[in-house]
């Protein structure tokens, strides 16, 4: 596979390529791997240092280096499902009880090492670069860049909050109001490394909802979460009186679901690259559907 590149024309006389290439939001890693790991950068077909002063009209060409997988990360044969992929982005739908990455307690059968072993077959020299991580027992659709460059800019697009999530969610209870706001700060709880609570001190969390149907014992709801804390949406609802169910660690029943009832059925951003929209979906599991269905 040949190395990722991009090609762009200068629109100004006297403009520094350094200046330039920070305009084009090339992280300064990036150009300590081009310098050092076997990229270059060139100008009009000639290769060229950073300071070179660029003339209107002026090709830029970047090539960046070959990728190597992670250390410590083995690629694994493991079938995915594919919703959306380009040369430079792959959304898998995963399934409920998967690792998005390898974790102490469950080494093997991540979706990272699922998406090295699919690099693998295709002859793709790239590692994992998760850019939207679930919970192993959460199911829905995860998005990955095949190059460090493309990560970096969908994960400043995060931080812009340009990538929107959303979730389906079964959560307890008999909800007094349609819609709302939970603006509540989440932070470790003392006692765990993994639960998370409401907290004063924690970091700003912002999450918003909508009941689609409300039933007996719990209702049908759309989550969009504006912040990307850890738990938070598990978290949140329980805050609100709501657990999901299924989830014990914050409250939730497992009376009908052995799993938190949370689904990412809904993805959309803007291309990094070429400025489309993209719109991922994928439909709730059989186990959320078997609730409602019940």
């Amino acid at each position: 596979m040949k190395p990722f590149e991009l090609n762009w024309t200068a629109g100004e006389d006297g403009i520094l390529l350094r200046t330039f290439l920070q305009e084009k939001d090339i992280s300064k890693r990036a150009l300590t791997d081009i310098k050092f790991t076997g990229g270059f950068i060139s100008v009009n077909g000639k290769e060229v240092n950073v300071r070179h002063i660029l003339r209107a009209g002026d090709v830029v060409r970047v090539v960046f280096p070959q990728e190597v997988p992670s250390d410590g990360m083995e690629a694994e044969k493991i079938k995915l499902d594919v919703l959306f992929e380009d040369e430079v982005l792959i959304a898998i739908g995963k399934p409920a009880g998967m690792n998005t990455i390898p974790s102490r307690e469950h080494p093997a059968g991540s979706l990272a090492a699922g998406l090295l072993g699919l690099y693998d077959e295709r002859g793709i020299a790239a590692t994992a670069h998760i850019v939207t991580r679930l919970d192993r027992d959460t199911s829905g659709i995860v998005l990955a860049a095949k190059n460090r460059h493309v990560h970096h800019l969908l994960s400043n697009m995060q931080k812009r909050k340009l990538v929107s999530r959303r979730y389906e969610a079964l959560a307890e209870g008999i909800f007094s109001t349609q819609s709302g706001l939970i603006d509540a700060p989440i932070g470790r709880c003392d006692d765990s490394i993994i639960e998370r609570i409401v907290r004063p001190d924690g970091q700003y969390a912002r999450t918003g909802y909508r009941v689609l149907s409300q039933y007996a014992h719990f209702a049908h709801v759309e989550v969009k979460p504006e912040t990307g804390r850890t738990h938070q949406i598990r978290v949140h609802m329980s805050h609100i009186g709501h657990p999901l169910a299924g989830d014990d660690m914050y409250g939730g029943s497992l009376e009908w679901i052995q799993r938190q009832a949370l689904h990412c059925g809904s993805l959309s951003f803007v291309h990094p690259l070429i400025g489309e929209t993209i719109d991922i979906t994928m439909p709730m599991p059989d186990d959320m559907k078997l609730i409602l269905n019940e």
